[in-house]
């Protein structure tokens, strides 16, 4: 969505929810509605919810979790009855994010191991998700602001849904991240002029609009700092 600015999230819960018993390490979980047609959504981990009525777009900041297996499962709002879930590993000192994606009549949990440990001196990391079931494969820019796309090669070229980059560690300052149908030059979603400082990560999520389809939006979520 051309000159749409990214969303910085807000809390989805307002409290930190301890799964399983205490830990002096506890790993971390972050939970993301990413799915543009399923309603609200509780999610459970274990039998503990963990986050209520959560709408679309949205996402949680980290939930401290005790080391081991759990399983992430996913209800409509309200609801007791999974639509998907999965069961995780946790290690200790590990941060995890956790993405309901796809349409809802093909739901399914994307479970990311995160990298939060910090970036070199001066530079920020950047991670990018393909989490749009109605866009095919699609290449991605990360660039000065204003620069021609026409002139540039893709960072990211052939990104298909569900696909997770690699951190891209680069020199703090502003940027803007386009994302275009792999092969073309037409931009369907547009950061617009993002100011990132030096010891920053961030993961950038394509999305649907809500319900679905075009236009496509994108959604940051703020891992550190």
């Amino acid at each position: 969505m051309k000159n749409s600015k990214l969303l910085l999230l807000a809390a989805m819960a307002s409290f930190l929810f301890t799964i399983g018993c205490g830990s002096d390490a506890p790993a971390r979980l972050r939970v993301v509605h990413a799915s543009p047609d399923a309603p609200n959504v509780d999610v459970y981990v274990d039998s503990n919810v963990v986050a209520q009525n959560v709408p679309y777009a949205t996402a949680s900041q980290y939930l401290d979790a005790s080391s081991g297996t759990h399983t992430i499962k996913i209800t409509p709002a309200g609801s007791t009855t999974a639509v998907t879930s999965l069961s995780q590993n946790f290690s200790s000192k590990t941060d995890y994010t956790a993405l309901a994606v796809g349409d809802v009549s093909n739901i399914s949990i994307l479970a990311l191991q995160d990298d939060n440990t910090a970036p070199a001196s001066g530079q920020i990391k950047l991670r990018v998700v393909h989490a749009s079931p109605s866009a095919g494969p699609v290449d991605i820019y990360v660039t000065a602001p204003g620069t021609d796309i026409n002139t540039e090669t893709p960072t990211l070229t052939n990104v298909p849904f569900k696909g997770v980059s690699q951190y891209l560690a680069v020199p703090a300052g502003s940027y803007e991240v386009r994302v275009t149908p792999t092969g073309t030059k037409i931009v369907a979603i547009d950061s617009g002029t993002v100011a990132l400082s030096a010891g920053q990560i961030r993961t950038a999520v394509a999305l649907d609009a809500a319900g679905g389809g075009t236009p496509l939006q994108a959604i940051v979520l703020a891992d550190l700092n």
